[in-house]
């Protein structure tokens, strides 16, 4: 285990979740009788009740989260940033709050079935090896890639899916991320890599998906049906 109060996260929740449908945010939209958001910070916080945690929120998402901590009681200790105008913004932004000697995971929060393990793999590794660490799990769709006259096979043994949460040495993080934002970074592993940052993978999970569209909320509920039942 990393030494005590080293590990901080940076939960990004800034999106509007427009694909998934529904009246609330994606973020606020409930899985088995509770907003998504409180189970993705819960499962942080179960893996180290020590652990700082940093909510990134559109400022006029606030209010609303104020009120459904309120109304379901959720107490677990967090602190609420203003998003930005892109994921890289909003990163940047939460980076303010995490010390410069701390292992930093940033982790979406549209990803409530993370589990302790997981987190742990990744922060351990990036710990022991003072690197940056991502989840990946393998491709398993037969995969084609667009050329300028059509398409051609691509042999999915080379790919991986990446997960979060995406670790990191804080103080490395941080310098990466005083780059200027560029439209092809797709993650935080992307920012880290292009300054020059030394990557691992680890092994992802299966069940960890990153809740996007109404299939997905589907899908989430028959995952926490499953471990209800366990």
């Amino acid at each position: 285990m990393i030494p005590e109060k080293k590990r901080s996260v940076i939960i990004v929740a800034g999106g509007k979740g427009l694909r998934v449908g529904g009246e609330l945010p994606k973020q606020f939209q409930s899985i088995g009788g509770e907003p998504m958001l409180m189970r993705t910070i819960r499962a942080f916080h179960d893996y180290d009740y020590r652990m700082r945690i940093v909510v990134m929120l559109p400022e006029e998402a606030q209010l609303l989260w104020s009120q459904l901590c309120e109304e379901y009681r959720f107490s677990i200790p967090h602190t609420v940033v203003p998003g930005g105008e892109t994921r890289f913004h909003s990163v940047k932004n939460g980076l303010e709050e995490i010390s410069a000697d701390e292992i930093v995971g940033v982790h979406d929060g549209a990803r409530p079935f993370v589990t302790p393990g997981l987190i742990g793999r990744c922060f351990d590794t990036a710990f022991e090896n003072q690197c940056g660490v991502i989840p990946v799990v393998d491709e398993v769709n037969s995969v084609r890639q667009l050329t300028g006259t059509g398409s051609r096979m691509v042999d999915r043994k080379q790919l991986k899916l990446v997960q979060t949460p995406q670790v990191f040495p804080a103080e490395e993080l941080k310098k990466a991320y005083e780059t200027g934002f560029d439209p092809s970074f797709t993650d935080d592993a992307s920012v880290a890599e292009k300054w020059g940052m030394r990557i691992q993978l680890v092994e992802g999970e299966e069940t960890n998906i990153k809740i996007t569209t109404p299939f997905d909320m589907a899908l989430a509920g028959y995952y926490w049906q499953l471990m209800a039942n366990r």
